[in-house]
């Protein structure tokens, strides 16, 4: 009797311990959840504007942390039936369009689907259509497939993509590239924008190699995410109610590929320097006839656009640098956690905005602008004048954040003065 009471005790003391270790561990599922739904807010607020983006809003078809290639299931969202509309749906006004070829476009002001038919606008107005044959609703839905294979990054997702692409339409009207360059060449530099960061994951290339991803593996540690781009890229173009260039020859389909991958390539920043070296020996001679010089240029321009943030009025660009922070201290967390190396200028315990942007603007930017501000003076205006006012705010906001350091240090400082500034 005695044993079976035991036995009986026992038996509801390891359901009874059964049952808290569920609950308890739905009660862990149910924090992540909440942490989920936390950073799901957080991601889509725009801090700078106090609105939501939506731009952020697609829906993930994979696992954040998941590396793929184009042979995955993934596939599956570049067929999606969603179509363009049987109508015009946003009408331009002539200040849009002027404005569009300025840099001091406020590209916060607008959604994903104004932004589409404002591409579609440039390649209109460069008359990139007439020239190269592309039909319209082709372009639309080009443009449409586009979108959605950006993902909702902090930083490198479809607003950024629209971004390149606009200050690209910017030189080529602020510096008259359509005097030196083909219009099929415009067509391959807007298009190449368009599509430099398809399917960015978030993670960059030192990410991508350290964690040997499915991205660095297949690509050879040789710009994992550079290549992943061009392959997105053709997949959508080989669909032929997506291909832009399907009334093309061959052979120029072929040109046009070769030259799209390797303006795409360029954007890798581990070429940075070979590349702007190269175009500098070029400068004092540069021959607008040769091939090699060409490409150069073109290079160079694609790398200007992808990183000129910092060339727009100081309310356009600084919600810039809030967004690739917050990418950048994700991915050094996520290194942390997984023990591989992270780099000082993502790790969120030392950096600051100031001080990353200050290295940034003297030592990457203001040497390639002025670079190719020696072949096209409206550089000056266009960018170099941006530049040097970031420079000033960004210096101005160091000074200040230490001196708020030597005030919490030094109680006995002048808050007055750290005010005044």
């Amino acid at each position: 009797m005695v044993e079976e009471t035991k036995r009986d005790i026992y038996s509801k003391v390891t359901s009874i311990e059964n049952r808290v270790e569920k609950d308890g561990k739905r009660l862990v599922e149910m924090e992540k959840y909440k942490l989920d739904l936390v950073e799901l807010r957080d991601s889509i607020y725009n801090k700078q504007t106090n609105t939501l983006d939506y731009n952020r809003l697609r829906p993930s078809v994979t696992l954040p942390e998941h590396f793929y290639c184009p042979s995955t299931s993934r596939e599956a969202l570049l067929s999606q039936q969603r179509d363009i509309p049987a109508y015009n749906k946003y009408v331009l006004t002539s200040e849009t369009k002027e404005s569009l070829k300025t840099p001091q476009f406020d590209v916060w002001q607008w959604e994903p689907n104004e932004m589409l038919a404002l591409l579609e606008e440039m390649y209109h107005e460069l008359g990139l259509v007439e020239e190269l044959d592309i039909h319209p609703s082709t372009l639309k839905r080009f443009l449409l497939r586009v979108q959605e294979n950006y993902r909702n990054n902090p930083f490198h997702n479809f607003r950024h993509c629209f971004c390149v692409s606009q200050m690209m339409y910017v030189l080529i009207h602020g510096c008259r590239l359509m005097d030196s360059l083909s219009k099929r060449d415009l067509c391959v530099l807007l298009t190449a924008c368009i599509c430099h960061d398809l399917d960015h994951p978030g993670f960059n290339n030192t990410y991508q190699i350290n964690a040997r991803t499915e991205l660095a593996v297949r690509y050879n540690d040789m710009s994992p995410l550079e290549n992943h781009h061009c392959a997105v890229s053709f997949k959508i173009l080989s669909s032929p109610e997506c291909n832009i260039f399907a009334n093309l020859s061959e052979e120029e389909f072929k040109e046009i590929r070769g030259d799209m991958i390797i303006l795409i390539l360029a954007t890798d920043m581990a070429r940075h320097a070979e590349i702007l070296d190269n175009f500098k020996q070029k400068l004092d001679n540069f021959d607008y006839s040769s091939e090699d010089h060409l490409n150069t240029l073109k290079m160079i321009l694609i790398k200007a656009c992808d990183i000129s943030n910092e060339c727009r009025p100081i309310m356009v660009s600084e919600g810039w640098v809030e967004c690739l922070m917050e990418e950048y201290f994700h991915q050094s967390d996520k290194e942390k956690r997984d023990a591989l190396p992270v780099a000082p200028f993502m790790d969120r315990d030392r950096v600051t905005k100031p001080t990353a942007q200050i290295g940034f603007i003297k030592y990457v930017l203001l040497p390639l602008f002025e670079a190719l501000n020696k072949l096209y003076p409206e550089i000056e205006e266009i960018a170099l004048e941006h530049l040097r006012q970031a420079l000033t705010h960004y210096e101005k906001k160091k000074d200040l954040e230490e001196r708020k350091k030597r005030f919490l240090s030094d109680p006995e400082a002048d808050l007055e003065t750290i005010e005044a500034h």
